[in-house]
């Protein structure tokens, strides 16, 4: 009797070793298949983006991979909200995006990458990225004259100037988002079990995304330095100094993101009005002659 006893337990044993096995390559298959899927979906689609590089609705880049990316998040067992975005919140996400990516640069910026990273699909990368990338792009691409070139980081600079304003706007206006959340919290009672919990993984979700303009404006900051410093090496022009008056104005906002300083007024240069940052220049020859755009 002894024995049958032991010989059942053993094979209902085996049958839950079999059945969890069983369920884990199921969860395995189904993750590495999403993963291919979404891999191939944001190799094959650019996220779709209109006026001054703002991120355009799309389903497959607002639904599909995201829902793929908060199931794989979960997965590593990081904070994923189920609240549904605010305006404030959406408006952020639209206006930092052309921060993250370069459509016009031919992926310097690693544009699947970061694609990817959005969406939570892998985990972040941005941290490896180096400033040289922007150059070697820049030193690639064929121009008809090398000041062009110049004109070129200048036009980037200010397309960052033209926009970085209204993003600062938008980031302060998600960080009130989240106090108010917290407010209310506190304030009230008759909340959804999960509510604490969602309000602490949102709040986590939409630093994790600040977090990841700073390290990008920074990252564009040192892109153009970068590239200044080694054409006046390569190819040193006079158009050269207003590159870097433009780059000094940049080293403004990069600096107030890094201090996270997004809700203070803005005087139209990217600080404090008395902000200076000295320039890279002593002295140069002028150097007058035109040359068309190719």
């Amino acid at each position: 009797m002894n024995a049958v006893r032991r010989r059942h337990q053993t094979t209902v044993s085996t049958r839950r070793v079999d059945a969890s096995a069983a369920d884990l390559l199921s969860n395995l298959s189904r993750l590495c298949g999403l993963v291919l899927l979404a891999g191939l979906l944001a190799a094959c689609a650019s996220r779709p983006v209109g006026d001054f590089g703002r991120a355009q609705p799309s389903a497959l880049h607002d639904s599909m991979l995201p829902a793929v990316g908060d199931f794989m998040a979960k997965q590593r067992r990081e904070p994923v909200s189920s609240f549904n975005q605010t305006d404030q919140e959406r408006e952020m996400h639209d206006r930092t995006w052309r921060f993250l990516v370069a459509n016009n640069t031919k992926d310097w910026l690693f544009n699947s990458e970061s694609e990817l990273q959005r969406v939570r699909i892998t985990r972040t990368k941005d941290f490896t990225f180096l400033p040289d990338r922007y150059y070697n792009w820049l030193k690639k691409t064929h121009y008809q004259s090398s000041r062009i070139r110049y004109a070129t980081i200048g036009r980037h600079i200010l397309a960052d100037l033209d926009t970085v304003p209204q993003t600062f706007i938008a980031i302060c206006a998600v960080q009130e988002v989240d106090r108010l959340r917290r407010v209310a919290l506190n304030q009230l009672t008759d909340l959804a079990p999960t509510a604490a919990d969602d309000v602490r993984a949102r709040r986590i979700e939409n630093q994790w995304h600040i977090d990841w303009f700073v390290r990008a404006i920074n990252y564009r900051h040192d892109s153009y330095s970068y590239a200044l410093d080694n054409l006046l090496v390569e190819t040193p022009h006079e158009q050269s100094v207003a590159v870097d008056a433009s780059l000094r104005r940049l080293k403004i906002w990069a600096d107030r993101a890094s201090r996270e300083d997004f809700c203070s007024g803005v005087d139209g240069q990217g600080g404090h009005g008395g902000s200076t940052i000295p320039s890279r220049f002593q002295t140069m020859v002028p150097d007058t002659e035109v040359i068309a755009p190719k």
